[in-house]
């Protein structure tokens, strides 16, 4: 049972410095975790950790939590938006909004963008139910107000970094 601990441990320290980390197989079917697999695995698979998953909504003051809540903010993004995505992006960070992202890249993302938003205008926002077309600092602000979310970060709220794209996990060699 203590090893049990320790290797639990091991793998929280070794997941909060690592980049990466790795689940593999070796040949004697025994499960190993590392920040990278051994060059004899049978199978790896790199284990993939979202940077927002370590903010804790617990940790957010209780007005934030209620608004991200009940009204869920998603701003959609395309590479064609440029600067103007990366002005929504800052406005929204700067009053410490918690939000999704949800970058426009595919032809399925685009077809369920249009149904969402026949003007197909990036970037835009959704506030609970009510879609803003476009970024204008006004309308954002006034209906992220109507919302309930703070009008100033919260003291000591930090943004998460974006997330970065990991590479896929290598493949295992054929045996």
């Amino acid at each position: 049972m203590k090893y049990l601990f320790v290797l639990l441990g091991a793998l929280a320290l070794n997941a909060a410095h690592a980049d990466s980390l790795y689940r593999w197989v070796d040949k004697e079917g025994k499960v190993h975790y590392g920040d990278k697999p051994a060059a004899d695995a049978l199978s790896a698979e790199q284990k993939r950790f979202s940077a927002a998953a370590s903010v804790s909504d617990d940790d957010l003051p209780y007005n934030l939590r209620k608004a991200k809540q009940d009204f869920p903010v998603t701003l959609y993004v395309a590479k064609t938006c440029a600067e103007a995505c990366v002005q929504a992006r800052t406005f929204l960070n700067s009053r410490g909004i918690p939000f999704a992202e949800k970058n426009l890249t595919s032809e399925a993302d685009l077809a369920m963008f249009g149904k969402l938003n026949p003007s197909g205008m990036v970037p835009s926002l959704t506030v609970g139910k009510t879609l803003l077309s476009g970024y204008e600092s006004g309308a954002w602000n006034s209906e992220l107000d109507i919302a309930g979310y703070p009008k100033t970060k919260p003291y000591g709220l930090r943004t998460a970094p974006a997330a970065t794209p990991t590479p896929p996990a290598p493949a295992a060699p054929a045996q």
